[in-house]
């Protein structure tokens, strides 16, 4: 038995004691069971609401799955090959001695300020050996 049928089954009881609603006790249960009603009424709408809140969710979910597919495509899957071409670069300040990383394109820049001191660190590249035998 559910509530709202308990609630019914205990509204039958009351109207077969055929109490005198004009008297103290008679208003004092009829006002519980019309709050108990009142009680069991808001249970059932928040049932009703949170279904619909579920179902909402199922269908967000469901268009989050059909972003995630349009957006990130089987063939376009990352892999650790992807993250080769961000490399950082491992940096030690000469006047403060603390050691920070770049990356890649500031460090091919040829200048980084360090974030200890605000020294402005220049960083000069050597020729391979392969572009000297070319000229």
């Amino acid at each position: 038995m559910n509530t709202s049928e308990s609630l019914g089954y205990l509204k039958g009881l009351i109207d077969g004691l055929e109490l005198d609603v004009t008297t103290k006790e008679g208003k004092a249960i009829k006002a519980i069971v019309d709050v108990l009603d009142s009680i069991i009424e808001d249970v059932q709408e928040n049932a009703e609401d949170i279904a619909d809140i579920y179902d909402d969710i199922d269908r967000l979910e469901d268009d989050v799955i059909d972003l995630e597919d349009a957006v990130y495509d089987d063939d376009d899957e990352w892999d650790d090959d992807d993250f080769d071409e961000f490399e950082e670069y491992e940096v030690e300040c000469p006047n403060c001695n603390v050691v920070f990383e770049v990356d890649e394109d500031t460090f091919m820049s040829g200048e980084v300020q360090c974030p200890n001191c605000g020294e402005t660190l220049q960083f000069e590249f050597e020729e391979d050996d392969e572009d000297e035998d070319e000229e």
